[in-house]
């Protein structure tokens, strides 16, 4: 029988362990735990693959919605962003969202009335995009001829 024996001392070992702890927040830094974003709708559960699922994730962000989408239709993510969709994909990644890893896949976009937006006038509506039972998308927006507008879809803070 062969038998090894290490002296190891207490230093190296506690220097190690210090330089690997501090590696790893160093990773969690850089790979997104500490970057900062603006909304964090995305941690909000996105199952959506009832419409049970999908008007429950608009109500736990604070919005009062209809009971069923006002329109359902079926949407191709494109390969090439146009600048539209690039501005629109910002807006996404602003809250955690991210359409490009989607690019050229089929998705639905659902659209819910919101009847609680605090300062619009007019009609205004949740759009979802989901993805094989998961948000991949959302938005708020004013369907008003007079100043429109689009947001995240988290609610807003007053």
């Amino acid at each position: 029988m062969l038998f090894l024996t290490a002296k190891l001392d207490k230093r190296k070992i506690i220097g190690g362990a210090l330089a690997l702890i501090v590696l790893a927040a160093l990773a969690i830094l850089l790979l997104g735990g500490g970057g900062e974003k603006t909304q964090t709708t995305a941690n909000v559960s996105g199952a959506a693959r009832s419409n049970g699922q999908r008007v429950q994730y608009l109500r736990s962000l604070g919005w009062e919605v209809s009971e069923d989408p006002i329109d359902t239709q079926t949407i191709t993510i494109p390969k090439d962003f146009s600048k539209v969709y690039s501005d629109y994909n910002t807006l996404q990644k602003n809250q955690g969202f991210d359409l490009k890893k989607y690019a050229g896949l089929e998705a639905t976009r659902y659209t819910y009335e919101i009847k609680n937006h605090p300062t619009a006038k007019g009609r205004v509506v949740a759009d979802m995009i989901v993805y094989r039972g998961q948000v991949i998308a959302a938005d708020i927006q004013s369907l008003s001829a007079d100043g429109g507008f689009m947001e995240g879809v988290a609610f807003p803070a007053s």
